[in-house]
């Protein structure tokens, strides 16, 4: 792929800021749940583009991160939390795909 200087410095913009909006990354303690509770999960972002993986839906608990091209994550969260799977569109980032962390639960 062949890109002009505008495009190529749009295309830059473009991941900064959605790099930048990712680097906000939070994550605190649920007061609300025992952290004993908490499962181990595993993702792998499996597309070509960068990823931001976000949980919100649990009380007193955020979790954001970014996630790169084949890049795997190991990280905890309660079995009832949602990974929101948000990509970079020509709009911002886009909400692309919600997972039950049960559902990425790690066995061993």
């Amino acid at each position: 792929m062949n890109l002009s200087f505008d495009e190529y410095k749009a295309l830059e913009t473009s991941i900064f800021n959605f790099v930048q909006q990712a680097t906000r990354t939070q994550m605190q303690n649920s007061l609300a749940l025992p952290i004993e509770n908490q499962i181990l999960c595993f993702y792998k972002n499996t597309t070509g583009q960068i990823q931001i993986i976000r949980i919100s839906n649990i009380a007193h608990s955020y979790f954001e991160q970014v996630v790169f091209p084949g890049e795997q994550m190991l990280f905890e969260a309660f079995p009832q939390a949602e990974l929101e799977i948000h990509m970079d569109s020509t709009t911002g980032a886009t909400l692309t795909n919600k997972i039950l962390c049960s559902n990425l639960q790690v066995y061993g």
